[in-house]
């Protein structure tokens, strides 16, 4: 017979297992990021990153089935400076450790690194850049997040020619993504009959004085200031145009946030007669406007940008897509399943409003620009600039 104390410890411990077995059941998918958490890009980076976490939250909170099994989402970000050596480095480092399905990366260098072996190695690449060669190479085992950048290019020209003049003065970045963008922006420039006076690329994500680059690009006496890299770095290239007498209108590219500029030059004033893309604090649509509410709840007293709205959308989408694919682990089921996912999303979890991914992994949205006039901002559509 057995001893009424040793029945009442098999039952506490027969509950113990039961009370845990769901904590057990439930098996946590980790998702990787490698990009810029320290330097010039710091801010760039975090926002992409908290993007993601925001998603994770939600994700988690409604509880992730796949295959009929429960599963937690975790983030592991990993800092590679704006590196791209670092981030091949930091790629083998969450597949092999974590296991990661997919790895977020926010910038072309690093993004092209991943491509040399993620087919192989099979893991899935959320890229975050507009660069058209991300998706043009074939890799069938990449999601470009935003649209192309191609598409801004005659907007801006247009903008900026019209109302400044035809000398342009290149002094943006030097890394690979600004350098793609210069490679578009600059033939298309002359072919519209413009002429480059000056091209002085510089370190934003190293250096904080840009005087010396600035002055030379100024000293050509441009009509319009080609410019753009992570917004804080570009504010103060912006600011020291300025400073250094220049008159005329800034192109900014998309990496640039013009509302994050403001906040480094004191308002929108210095950039009076820019064009780049719509801020999301700015966007008048409903969806837009709930999702920065929801952001701010999270994270007081900040800001989102469109890092943080574009890449949170990346990863609803891509848990979306494990649930078609029934599959946590196989990145080409999940990669075939993400512009079905996509489509599915809600809009509180698209608020950017994608409409799908093409079949080379690049997502579909329309694009949305604005203009700094009086000292605001307006968004202009694109038929105006024809």
């Amino acid at each position: 017979m057995i001893p009424s104390h040793v029945k009442r410890l098999a039952a506490v411990a027969a509950f113990g297992l039961a009370a845990t077995a769901p904590a057990l059941a439930q098996e946590v998918v980790k998702i990787g990021y490698s990009g810029p958490l320290s330097g010039g890009a710091a801010l760039y980076g975090k926002n992409v990153l908290d993007g993601m976490k925001m998603a994770v939250d939600e994700i988690n909170a409604q509880g992730l089935d796949v295959g009929g099994k429960k599963y937690k989402l975790e983030v592991v970000g990993l800092d590679d400076k704006y590196n791209p050596s670092e981030t091949a480095i930091n790629a083998q480092r969450l597949v092999q450790e974590h296991k990661t399905p997919a790895i977020l990366i926010p910038h072309s260098g690093g993004i092209f690194a991943a491509q040399t072996n993620n087919e192989a190695q099979k893991y899935l690449v959320l890229a975050y850049t507009s660069v058209p060669q991300v998706t043009a190479r074939g890799n069938k085992l990449t999601l470009r997040i935003p649209p192309e950048f191609t598409s801004y290019v005659q907007p801006f020209i247009r903008h900026a020619m019209g109302k400044y003049g035809k000398n342009l003065a290149i002094a943006n970045a030097d890394h690979d993504y600004a350098k793609a963008w210069t490679a578009v922006f600059k033939p298309a420039w002359e072919a519209a009959g413009g002429k480059v006076v000056a091209e002085n690329p510089m370190s934003y994500n190293k250096d904080t004085d840009f005087y010396s680059g600035v002055s030379r690009a100024v000293s050509a006496k441009p009509d319009v200031m080609f410019i753009g890299g992570a917004s804080e770095p570009t504010a103060l290239v912006a600011k020291q145009a300025r400073e250094l007498g220049f008159k005329g209108g800034f192109v900014i590219i998309d990496q640039a946030k013009m509302d994050e500029m403001a906040k480094v030059i004191g308002g929108y004033g210095p950039l009076e007669g820019s064009i780049g893309v719509l801020p999301l604090i700015e966007d008048p649509a409903p969806d837009s406007k709930a999702f920065v509410q929801r952001f701010q709840k999270v994270y007081p007293g900040r800001v989102p940008s469109s890092e943080v709205s574009l890449n949170y959308t990346a990863v609803h989408a891509t848990a979306m897509a494990m649930k078609l694919a029934g599959s946590v682990t196989d990145a080409t089921a999940i990669r075939a399943n993400l512009d079905k996912a996509m489509k599915q999303l809600s809009p509180v979890a698209n608020p950017n409003g994608l409409a799908g991914v093409d079949d080379k992994g690049g997502s579909m949205a329309d694009t949305r620009v604005a203009v700094i006039e009086g000292g605001k901002v307006k968004e202009r559509a694109l038929s105006s600039f024809k």
